[in-house]
């Protein structure tokens, strides 16, 4: 285990970028925060920041894990023992961690172990799955309106739109800095704006690209404006404007509660490649005597 993201990528990052679309989110929180520079794991919301990797002695490296504070522990591909394994190990460590975001056999042992030594009760907070890009193929007809990319003019009604979905997605963590995530974004032309009417009407973001990869997400469109297709032209404009960049693998995360959405990203030509769960855990409460 580390809390250098350099040490971190020098280790695993071969590992990571074999199977990039599966392990996008590590790769591109790691872009960030190199780009970022150094320090910048140690800022409000990534302090703490904790990698790892597992790899048999004199073998080569079998699975990786990142943690930021705030957010489940995220795994990579991992074996059911390794997951349990890691669970004990952190605990061990005095590590807290709010839930786990692997595949399902994984979470399960992980969460297993994790209960047998902290009595955590344990809840589905959602179950993703990941797409990825097969051929594009654009809403016809497209809806009313044209995409533009995201300026710093529009940061405050971002920022805005980056609570509201986090909010509605009910992944919104207590003190997170939203517009630190749109200037992110915006440093590197990370949004796509739908406009119509003059005005703008929904958002799609988009990763940096690492090892051929990138991701799409947020994606946002106010609630009284939905029903329009401007999620979809957006997601479109993105996709294509990735695709032109060299993107191989544009992909993105959908909840499968969601059927709306899962039914317009496959429209628009992405295929499901695996699933995950995402699993919450929350301490058992101690009475005063």
């Amino acid at each position: 285990m580390t809390a250098d993201t350099a040490e971190f990528l020098g280790v695993a990052g071969e590992f990571l970028r074999a199977e990039a679309a599966r392990n996008s989110v590590m790769l591109t929180v790691t872009a960030d925060l190199e780009a970022a520079g150094p320090g910048a794991g140690d800022n409000a919301d990534h302090g703490g920041m904790l990698f790892g990797w597992q790899r048999a002695e004199g073998g080569p490296l079998t699975a990786a894990f990142m943690h930021t504070p705030g957010y489940p522990v995220m795994l990579s591909a991992m074996s059911e023992a390794a997951a349990a394994g890691l669970a004990r190990d952190l605990t061990a460590a005095g590590r807290r961690v709010p839930g786990i975001n692997a595949a399902q056999e994984a979470a399960d042992a992980f969460t297993a172990a994790w209960r047998d030594r902290t009595g955590d009760a344990v809840t589905v907070h959602r179950r993703m799955r990941l797409f990825r890009l097969a051929r594009l193929t654009p809403p016809a007809p497209p809806p009313a309106g044209s995409a533009r990319p995201a300026a710093g003019t529009d940061r405050d009604l971002l920022t805005a739109w980056f609570e509201a979905f986090a909010r509605e997605v009910n992944d919104d963590i207590p003190g997170h800095d939203h517009g630190a995530d749109v200037d992110n974004r915006l440093g590197y032309g990370g949004i796509t704006l739908w406009e119509a009417g003059g005005a703008p009407v929904s958002a799609a973001c988009l990763t940096r690209a690492v090892g051929g990869m990138a991701r799409i997400g947020p994606v946002y469109t106010p609630p009284d404006l939905r029903g329009r297709g401007y999620a979809a032209g957006a997601t479109a404009a993105v996709s294509q404007a990735a695709l032109d960049a060299g993107v191989r693998d544009v992909v993105l995360y959908t909840d499968l509660a969601n059927p709306v959405s899962n039914a317009l990203y496959e429209r628009l030509g992405y295929r499901a490649v695996e699933d995950r769960v995402v699993l919450s855990f929350e301490p058992p409460v101690t009475l005063h005597p």
